[in-house]
């Protein structure tokens, strides 16, 4: 993944919590507390229709590999859970079989719930409004770039949207009319490395 902007993010190099992280419901709870904040079990599976025991466990293992963390409650009784970073990374370029593996799971979960999502909103969108429809939807670019250039881009897509990252903590600072959107970032490369790129490593920094 590209150079995440310094403190947005908790980069995950082990390969045991980042299958850890490779779950639907865990995924779905890390979503929740990022953005609704802190909430206890109970909170949690009202949120997303699921069992108390079940979200409880989940939120346990999360904080096993340093996901989440327990906060002070508004009563002293029980103490909801929060997550401890707003994003989470990883790197891609390791050389390691099994990080290689559980990358791979996780981007295959991850790519799943992004078309679930995706199709979730064109289920719905023919009701949105004008100015919305017109904000929202699908499309792509084809570049022509090297591996570097690309590093560079990316890293500039994430500085740009890292400027709305305290909306997502902080209510008042969104503005009247915003409204929760997901961004999906996806680049994928076509086509092979051309072998002249592969012998000489020509484009690694």
């Amino acid at each position: 993944m590209p150079d995440e902007v310094p403190g947005r993010t908790g980069k995950v190099t082990d390969p045991r919590a980042l299958r850890a992280y490779a779950h639907p419901l865990r995924m779905r709870l890390i979503g929740l507390l990022r953005s609704e904040g802190p909430m206890t079990a109970t909170q949690a599976a009202a949120r997303l229709d699921d069992n108390v025991p079940n979200c409880s466990f989940h939120l346990r293992q999360l904080a096993k590999y340093g996901f989440a963390e327990r906060v002070a409650g508004a009563d002293g009784r029980e103490r909801p859970w929060r997550a401890t970073t707003p994003f989470t990374s990883w790197d891609d370029d390791s050389d390691d079989p099994a990080m290689k593996a559980a990358a791979d799971e996780l981007n295959a979960l991850m790519l799943a719930v992004f078309v679930r999502r995706a199709q979730d909103y064109l289920a719905v969108r023919a009701d949105e409004p004008t100015e919305w429809r017109v904000a929202a939807g699908f499309g792509d670019t084809l570049l022509h770039v090297t591996a570097s250039e690309l590093r560079e881009l990316t890293g500039t897509i994430d500085a740009l949207l890292a400027r709305y990252d305290e909306r997502i903590t902080d209510p008042a600072k969104r503005p009247p009319g915003s409204r929760p959107v997901m961004m999906v970032q996806l680049v994928l490369p076509r086509g092979v490395v051309p072998p002249d790129d592969r012998r000489a490593g020509s484009d690694r920094d």
